[in-house]
């Protein structure tokens, strides 16, 4: 039985990985910051597995943190997987950007460097569009792939997270071509992701959904991006782990782009009941605006862009069909409807 190391299993996205690594049969090592964190999660798989399902022999759980070597050569001890998902994730910009780009990318180097001494030599990173599309797109090119970078000088890509984004996997394959070439690495670089979450207790990426569920800005910012299903995300990870053909490769996660308003329309079409606005703000407001909202000002850089990173290399390769948006987003509206986590 292969057995995986998944680190970041309390977060959204770790959370959907780890039911899909036990539905596919593979036995997973958990890392988690506390024994809490532990409870949460198999309480969280453990609802949307079958009956009788052996959890306890499946799953277990170690305590790692991403700014300290502890635990780390015990907890890769007899592994053939490292699935590294760990990373934080805000949505507006810290006051020192090194709060996020340092843990990023010491975290990414420490879990490299202890499974390189374990002998592992499978390592799937969760990376993000944000270390691909800050910078402007080449001559003759209309959408971003996977063979780009984001530009840490660029207005896009100095931004704080999408920094942290694109050092820490650049960080990851120097450290392959240069240390550990022995190890097969694949990276998934998805865009906003939505979705259910598989319990109450999730980070910032909802927040996007739940900001025009609660009619929180009167008006909407013009620009789109890139979105897809954490249901889509997790099966990616497991889906590279025995193909061959993703050995050394990016694969972008993206099921189509949207504009805040496209997005709010759909919202508001699925609960009418909803008091979500549907207009577009002028540029001048949302400038003002953001000196208030730390989460308005990090959309600044996209203000007027309209991105649509290509997700043709991971339908190819992998055999993927996305989640249409529309049914992503309105499940995370429904979600957050379901648990009282909207505004009345």
């Amino acid at each position: 039985m292969t057995k995986v190391l998944l680190t970041g299993a309390s977060g959204y996205i770790g959370k959907h990985i780890t039911l899909e690594l036990l539905t596919e049969g593979y036995e997973v090592r958990a890392s988690v910051r506390n024994k809490a964190k532990a409870d949460e999660v198999r309480a969280a798989v453990s609802a949307h597995l079958p009956e009788g399902f052996k959890l306890d022999k499946k799953l277990s759980f170690v305590e790692l943190d991403l700014e300290s070597d502890k635990g780390w050569p015990k907890a890769l001890q007899g592994m053939d997987v490292l699935i590294h998902s760990a990373s934080p994730f805000p949505i507006a910009s810290p006051k020192d950007e090194n709060d996020l780009v340092r843990p990023a990318v010491e975290g990414t180097l420490r879990a490299l460097k202890a499974a390189h001494k374990a002998g592992v030599k499978r390592v799937i990173l969760t990376s993000s569009v944000a270390a691909i599309y800050g910078s402007d797109l080449p001559a003759g090119k209309t959408e971003f792939d996977e063979t780009m970078w984001s530009d840490p000088n660029h207005p896009i890509g100095k931004i704080a997270y999408n920094k942290s984004k694109t050092l820490a996997e650049k960080a990851a394959w120097d450290y392959i071509q240069s240390e550990a070439k022995e190890i097969q690495l694949t990276t998934i670089n998805p865009v906003l992701v939505a979705g259910a979450p598989l319990d109450k207790n999730f980070g910032a990426s909802v927040s996007v959904v739940e900001r025009l569920m609660n009619g929180k800005d009167p008006v909407l910012p013009d620009m789109s991006f890139g979105i897809v299903d954490v249901k889509d995300v997790a099966k990616m990870h497991v889906l590279v782990i025995k193909n061959k053909a993703a050995y050394g490769q990016r694969f972008i996660a993206n099921a189509g782009s949207r504009t805040f308003i496209q997005m709010a329309k759909a919202l508001k079409a699925a609960f009418p009941a909803r008091k979500i606005p549907t207009g577009q703000a002028p540029t001048i407001l949302i400038r003002f605006l953001a000196l208030f909202d730390g989460e308005i000002k990090a959309v600044l850089p996209g203000l007027g862009k309209h991105i649509n990173p290509s997700s043709k290399k991971a339908e190819t390769v992998l055999g993927i069909s996305f989640i249409p948006v529309e049914t992503s987003l309105i499940e995370t509206g429904k979600f957050l409807l379901d648990n009282g986590l909207l505004k009345p």
